[in-house]
């Protein structure tokens, strides 16, 4: 299902693959909160979640109560990723050792799983494609689903998602009109832009942000990419010691590390 929201938006922060990591995205929350962090990237319109807050982690119940508290302050939209399908829905996927698993059962019947009832599958916005996974239309068997898709070399179907090409995304983006797509779903940043001499991939290089106001103890490196051209850009995960992801303004899009 695809939603067009309006074309006066100015800002969005995205990430994705939260991975039932609550400090990650308490991070996060802090971190876009600072004064230095608005004056350095802009406002703040909506923040895009690309997916997997769930799996792998040991704090579920804790990473869905942040998640909670962020769509209080923002105008939050949220996108399915193959975990979250994956929990809902109790088929089997890789990643979660024994504590995961236990803990994630204990939320079965929690009112925070609320967040994934009627949750799209993709969200467009100012010519871009925000998806979890891959942006092919290939109908409903699972790994196939948009949040299972992932992005590779070579096309064709795989025990862990159907792969896909950058130069097949950039066919079906201009197919409906679009120019740019924003995913998740691999933990590792990656950047593709369509030139006239075809498709290339864009080296993403972060440098340290300096320090606007001492005060907000924000460590930051950016990598900004230039939205000039038709662009792919893969967020790498909000997860771990030093969590990724990333703020655009629709004309330039920012990969965003915390250090």
């Amino acid at each position: 299902m695809e939603q067009q929201n309006s074309k006066n938006a100015m800002g969005a922060v995205i990430f994705s693959d939260v991975h039932a990591d609550a400090e990650a995205i308490a991070a996060l929350l802090t971190c876009i909160r600072t004064p230095s962090f608005l004056e350095t990237f802009g406002p703040i319109d909506q923040v895009i979640n690309l997916g997997d807050i769930l799996h792998r982690g040991h704090h579920p119940k804790e990473a869905l109560e942040n998640i909670h508290t962020l769509s209080k302050e923002y105008k939050l939209i949220s996108v399915m990723g193959n975990h979250d399908h994956a929990f809902i829905h109790s088929l089997f996927v890789s990643g979660s050792d024994a504590a995961s698993l236990y803990r994630h059962e204990q939320l079965r019947d929690s009112p925070l799983l609320s967040i994934f009832e009627q949750m799209p599958m993709e969200w467009s916005d100012n010519g871009m494609l925000f998806v979890h996974g891959g942006p092919m239309e290939l109908g409903q068997e699972a790994l196939r689903l948009k949040c299972w898709q992932r992005l590779s070399h070579q096309p064709g179907d795989s025990f862990s998602g159907y792969h896909y090409t950058a130069d097949m995304a950039f066919d079906t983006l201009h197919a409906r009109g679009l120019s740019h797509l924003c995913c998740g779903h691999q933990h590792t940043h990656v950047c593709c832009r369509k030139t006239p001499q075809g498709v290339v991939q864009h080296p993403i290089v972060f440098v340290p942000l300096p320090q606007k106001n001492s005060r907000d103890n924000l460590k930051l490196e950016v990598a900004r990419i230039p939205l000039d051209l038709p662009t792919i850009n893969r967020l790498g995960s909000c997860h771990g010691s030093e969590p990724e992801f990333a703020y655009t303004d629709h004309s330039t899009f920012s990969h965003i590390r915390i250090v």
